[in-house]
């Protein structure tokens, strides 16, 4: 890989095939009616989604955006799941027509199933997202503890069960699926055996089997000592078995960064060596941009290539090549002093990185995979100016 220029991401097709086959496996051990529906948004790189398509994997969508990606890539309807708060109308009737699996969201969806009712003769199922309260259950965990989610129909204040009256009252759309992804901090069990037990408590109230019950993603996967796939779906397993049978009921689960975010790794060189009066700084030519564009991380997963005869340095400040002053990576304490032209790898960077690093100063750069064989592609050019000004008048 020496002969390719820094920065760049490189994805792992082991790593990968791994993390597809491990949740598979899971799956078919546990709950053997299942739907694996990639999460669109974690990222969105068009060769991923090809390979997952590929793979037999389908993908979630939330937004009209997204949908007509997937379509563009392939996805046939039929392997869409179709979520999100803000659906525009056309394509939100074309996915329902069409077969996909849609949740509605929002109160304009309500009114729109009224409205399709009128106009079609076949019998159509979608789903609906719950909100509910995660935190009753377990405290901390949502970071929404006064306000709540933002997402879905309450369970608390009844709303779901109107919402669902509302549309079962309709000719030729009935709800059978519950859509119940929240977003957790610590990725816990306990959280999905939570989700599981209100998929119990709002089907003993439905008079009907539901079809599917769809958990959303937010698994570790890839991750050395986190929860396993077999951990997760034993236990989601056992607490949906109390009231639900495989046979009869779909799981869909949609994972994103535990499919994608252990298998890339970005590399990128030294630029620039200089001191200051408080540090010795260090600059690469990536950027906190390209691999933490929330600006939360506290660490990364990085290894450095650098020669073994060097003298240790007290401190050697990483930063990025944006004129930023808090493009700040990684603080090295007592650490051999880097210069320029040494390499830096950070590993597990798959997951929302590419899909959200702005195009601010620098452009996006090259993406390559390399494959099961050992063989190196490109399959992202990195964008210069002139993908930058296409569509633009100036």
């Amino acid at each position: 890989m020496s002969n390719l220029n820094t920065p760049y991401f490189l994805i792992k097709e082991n790593d990968l095939e791994s993390n597809i086959n491990g949740i598979k496996k899971a799956l078919k051990k546990y709950w053997n009616n299942y739907k694996i529906s990639y999460s669109c948004k974690t990222n969105s790189l068009p060769w991923i989604l090809s390979y997952l398509k590929n793979n037999m994997l389908d993908i979630e969508v939330v937004s009209d955006t997204e949908f007509l990606l997937a379509r563009k890539i392939g996805f046939p309807y039929e392997r869409i799941v179709f979520n999100g708060p803000c659906k525009g109308k056309e394509i939100f009737y074309e996915a329902i027509i069409n077969g996909s699996i849609v949740n509605i969201d929002s109160t304009n969806e309500v009114e729109w199933l009224k409205e399709l009712d009128e106009l079609i003769s076949k019998k159509i199922e979608i789903g609906i997202r719950v909100n509910f309260n995660l935190e009753r259950d377990c405290p901390g965990e949502t970071g929404y503890f006064e306000s709540g989610s933002r997402f879905g129909f309450s369970y608390e204040n009844g709303n779901l069960f109107q919402s669902i009256s509302t549309i079962n009252a309709l000719k030729n759309i009935k709800i059978k699926g519950l859509h119940l992804h929240t977003t957790t901090k610590t990725r816990s069990i306990k959280a999905y055996t939570s989700i599981c037990n209100y998929a119990i408590k709002i089907s003993e109230k439905l008079d009907y089997i539901l079809s599917y019950i769809d958990i959303g993603g937010g698994f570790f996967g890839g991750v050395p000592g986190k929860v396993t796939f077999d951990e997760y779906f034993k236990s989601i397993s056992e607490t949906l078995k109390s009231h639900f049978q495989p046979e009869n009921t779909m799981l869909i689960v949609e994972p994103g960064s535990a499919l994608i975010g252990s298998t890339m790794e970005f590399i990128t060189e030294v630029m620039d060596v200089k001191d200051t009066y408080a540090k010795r700084i260090v600059i690469i030519n990536g950027s906190r941009n390209d691999i933490d564009p929330f600006f939360m991380k506290k660490s990364y997963f990085f290894k450095i290539k650098v020669e073994e005869n060097r003298k240790n340095l007290p401190q050697q400040l990483i930063c990025g090549c944006s004129c930023l002053d808090n493009d700040r990576l990684i603080e090295l304490i007592d650490y051999k002093e880097l210069q320029k032209g040494d390499v830096l790898i950070f590993d597990k960077v798959g997951a929302y990185t590419m899909a959200l690093s702005p195009l601010f100063i620098e452009y996006f750069p090259d993406v390559y995979v390399k494959y099961k064989d050992g063989e190196i592609k490109k399959v992202r050019q990195k964008w210069g100016i002139n993908e930058f000004l296409q569509k633009n008048k100036y």
